[in-house]
């Protein structure tokens, strides 16, 4: 089966790739020549993951999945949520996000946060979501190699590592995306 995934970063496409099984091969949006910047201007992340599937179905006719992600920090009321990419600004960098969320959590007590993905699929005619979400705290420095995003500040509930100290395969297995991909997988099998 070939399913389009409604996004152009790598690091997400090879992260879904490996938690599908072998016999679902994932096209990219360049796969599809597809190099429109997809707009996310739903007021959700539920919502910006429902655009960008329905796009890509309108204009491409393919059966596919997109998802949307986003850091929802508690102290925050939820920032900065459906805007986590661009919450430093357009020009998404992950490391002006950190410094920025870094800067306004400086001194507070309260640093719970949590990371919540929603993978909208869109297949044979139907559409499906499915939602991952994986509570935790935003510590004070980055740490850690791996991974992208808020991942150097974040650290899941139950262990000691930030999301950059672990491996792929170790964040897979317990991310909101892994989460997510496990529920759209298991659709997929049935």
């Amino acid at each position: 089966m070939k399913l389009v995934f409604a996004s152009d970063n790598s690091n997400k496409i090879k992260e879904i790739q490996q938690l599908l099984p072998q016999d679902i091969q994932i096209l990219s949006l360049a796969d599809i020549n597809c190099d429109v910047d997809i707009p996310e201007t739903a007021a959700t992340i539920e919502g910006n993951a429902i655009l960008k599937a329905n796009y890509v179905t309108e204009h491409y006719g393919y059966n596919c999945f997109a998802d949307d992600s986003g850091l929802e920090v508690d102290t925050l009321n939820g920032a900065p949520g459906v805007i986590s990419a661009r919450y430093a600004g357009d020009h998404k960098s992950d490391a002006d996000n950190m410094d920025k969320l870094l800067a306004e959590l400086d001194g507070k007590n309260n640093r719970n946060a949590n990371f919540k993905t929603v993978i909208a699929l869109n297949i044979d005619g139907e559409q499906h979501l499915f939602t991952g979400i994986i509570n935790g705290v935003i510590i004070t420095e980055k740490r850690g190699e791996n991974g992208f995003g808020y991942d150097p500040v974040f650290i899941a509930e139950n262990d000691t590592r930030t999301f950059a100290e672990l491996t792929m395969e170790e964040k897979s297995g317990i991310s909101h995306r892994g989460k997510a991909v496990k529920q759209l997988v298991d659709f997929l099998n049935k």
